[in-house]
């Protein structure tokens, strides 16, 4: 049995994937969806079901507990699927300085780095056994992973660490011939921001995209086997400036372009 398996599959790009997977594989037996909203999760199982006629299997629950990872472990051990796709869309972020959050929610920063972090790695040390080649993983980082975000840093840093991982990885798994990519995108314009905070930056306006946009493109680049997946122009030149840029300059700018 063929599977894609989404996480934060209820809103936004992993809403998104589960309904472009389909047409990625096309011989797909089931998609495994999870979030922690069930009744958003029914929904999207409905519009692809009706769209595709592929059957999408719901694990409501919240990935900061033990128990959705007991569940779809249970059913991969039962089923033995050949999983070949994973994409790791849950994850949230916190608009502010560390200290300020701190303040007014004191466990906002943590939650950040077990959904973000821990959750994603759980599920990919899960899954990886259940796929073989030409299977692929795509780990949804930020394009705020490419330097540190002041004013974001523990997001930030959360999303380091997973385009971090996700490059090490996708080193590892090449003699399995299972492909990683990293997906990098700016602002998108999804409930994101509802949770994050946000402001009417001039950064955030230039570089917001849609959804169906990111989700496009890093389909194409999980299927041409590119390690990072960077939508837009703009989001590129911000990769290239990351990696050549001071970090003082860097951050002096973004001070300049946040306001």
């Amino acid at each position: 049995m063929r599977i894609a398996v989404v996480t934060g599959a209820s809103s936004g790009i992993g809403r998104e994937f589960v309904t472009r997977i389909p047409a990625f594989y096309r011989q797909l037996d089931e998609i495994w969806i999870t979030a922690r909203r069930a009744e958003r999760l029914e929904q999207v199982k409905k519009t692809v079901e009706e769209k595709t006629g592929i059957y999408v299997r719901i694990f409501a629950g919240d990935l900061e507990k033990d128990l959705i990872y007991k569940q779809i472990l249970n059913r991969l051990e039962n089923q033995n699927p050949d999983v070949r796709m994973l994409v790791n869309a849950a994850g949230f972020g916190k608009i502010g300085e560390a200290k300020e959050i701190a303040g007014h929610d004191p466990q906002a920063q943590l939650r950040m780095i077990d959904v973000n972090c821990r959750a994603l790695t759980k599920m990919t040390l899960m899954i990886l056994p259940y796929m073989k080649k030409g299977s692929r993983i795509l780990n949804i980082s930020s394009g705020a992973s490419f330097c540190p975000q002041p004013g974001f840093t523990v997001y930030a840093a959360t999303k380091a660490y997973v385009t971090s991982f996700s490059r090490g990885l996708a080193e590892e798994l090449k003699k399995d011939g299972i492909i990683v990519t990293a997906v990098c995108p700016g602002p998108v314009d999804t409930e994101f921001f509802e949770v994050s905070g946000t402001n009417n930056s001039k950064a955030k306006q230039a570089t917001m995209v849609s959804a169906q946009d990111v989700v496009r493109t890093a389909l194409l680049d999980a299927k041409m086997k590119k390690p990072v997946s960077v939508h837009g122009t703009l989001m590129k030149g911000a990769r290239i400036a990351g990696k050549l840029m001071p970090e003082n300059v860097i951050f002096y700018a973004m001070d300049k372009w946040m306001k």
